[in-house]
């Protein structure tokens, strides 16, 4: 029993069990930061998409941790007709492919991947990433 804890009997983390690391993460960002993401909506997926991979131009899809896909706030007009709501996508495999070769929690990982995404659709600084990160315990 490595490090006491039975690993035999241990699957990898599920759709679900990332929805509830992702729920986890978003609660303990600071209010300003969720404020200012509107309705933001979280989806977890095992993979992007095969018309995500072609557009970035990955060349796999475990080259991508996360998506932000939306308009940001301070683009978005009263004027303009509904439509998808803003959101950002996880991705379980990748991220668990990027958790098994490194030395973080995966909850850690799930919280800077969140933040990442909507931090860079906002044209936030890596500091000012690095300092929402912190203020939430990853």
């Amino acid at each position: 029993m490595a490090g006491g804890v039975d690993w035999a009997g241990r699957q990898a983390p599920s759709l679900a069990d990332f929805e509830r690391l992702a729920e986890t993460a978003w609660k303990r960002l600071p209010r300003e930061f969720r404020d200012m993401c509107g309705d933001v909506v979280i989806r977890v997926e095992d993979f992007p998409t095969e018309d995500v991979v072609q557009t970035m131009r990955l060349e796999s899809a475990f080259d991508l941790l996360g998506l932000y896909q939306g308009v940001s706030l301070n683009n978005k007009s009263v004027l303009d007709p509904g439509g998808m709501p803003s959101m950002v996508f996880l991705y379980r495999r990748p991220m668990l492919d990027y958790w098994a070769e490194h030395y973080e929690t995966l909850g850690t990982l799930v919280t800077h991947v969140l933040v990442h995404e909507i931090g860079h659709h906002f044209g936030l600084s890596d500091a000012d990433m690095e300092h929402i990160e912190a203020a939430a315990g990853g």
